[in-house]
């Protein structure tokens, strides 16, 4: 691929009419940031879709890739996330500035709550989340963020929002893939026009030596990251693999060639233990 080439990638519409390329490259912390890989995936690869946080420490770098890159800041998509030791009303806002500031843009595509619970003694949750929330509301209506929303919400953690706050999030991003696939939460999301986004799609490297992916991988011709990464964009799911090395960017990138049949399809359906490969909302109040 040339440098002015732009990966072939669906997009999937917001309740506010944006469109949210399906497939992104996430970054993490511990070695999960790479500038080379961030440009190589930009320029190389035809990605537009770029997700992060400040929870992960790389948000100046990141800035200084997407510059590098010369792509225009129109042509991408950028997602952070706002930790909860930033939550409450004034400290939200002066986060999402100040990480504005630190990436060098003027604004997020999309901004999301990182986590349900918060770090504040003496209030609920829900109060805290609720705050917050209130802030994101008015850094979307100022423009800072084009869209906002929320990570590793469940059913009831949605609901209190909708109860409490006037702007529904315009996407939800939690743990899925082929072990965790949180049925009843992607259906409620579907059903109040949330979109549904993905993260760790490869269960932190656990679907590739799964029996049942290295199958379909073969039938093919595919590796195993490139089946469970088509497997949850044709599931409707936007979806963020993370990668610091190039060459299994490239890989993860290649997954619009293809189809899974609907029997491959239900295959991979069927691997659901409930197991989580990172954080576990289910006890936050």
């Amino acid at each position: 691929m040339s440098d002015t080439s732009v990966l072939y990638c669906p997009t999937v519409p917001l309740s506010n009419g944006l469109q949210i390329p399906i497939f992104g490259l996430g970054t993490s912390h511990f070695g999960g940031y790479s500038h080379d890989a961030i440009v190589y995936a930009l320029t190389e690869c035809g990605v537009r879709h770029i997700d992060t946080a400040k929870r992960y420490g790389c948000e100046e770098k990141l800035g200084q890739a997407l510059r590098e890159s010369g792509i225009p800041r129109m042509d991408l998509w950028v997602t952070d996330k706002l930790w909860p030791g930033d939550y409450g009303y004034e400290a939200a806002k002066k986060a999402c500035i100040d990480s504005c500031s630190q990436m060098g843009v003027k604004y997020f595509d999309l901004f999301l709550m990182h986590w349900p619970g918060s770090m504040r003694p003496g209030c609920s949750n829900r109060e805290v989340r609720a705050e917050t929330w209130r802030a994101l509301e008015e850094l979307y209506e100022e423009g800072v963020c084009r869209a906002i929303g929320v990570s590793n919400f469940l059913v009831h953690h949605l609901e209190q929002l909708k109860e409490d706050c006037s702007v529904v999030p315009h996407v939800n991003q939690v743990e899925y893939h082929p072990f965790q696939q949180p049925k009843r939460l992607k259906e409620y999301c579907q059903q109040e026009g949330i979109v549904f986004e993905g993260y760790s799609p490869l269960a932190k490297g656990q679907v590739l030596s799964d029996p049942t992916v290295l199958q379909i991988a073969e039938k093919y011709r595919r590796t195993p990251a490139q089946i469970c990464i088509r497997w949850s964009i044709q599931n409707g799911v936007v979806t963020i693999p993370k990668s610091v090395k190039e060459k299994r960017i490239k890989e993860n990138c290649q997954v619009f060639g293809f189809q899974l049949e609907e029997l491959d399809m239900a295959t991979l359906g069927s691997l659901h233990d409930e197991r989580h490969v990172t954080w576990d909302p289910t006890d936050v109040e």
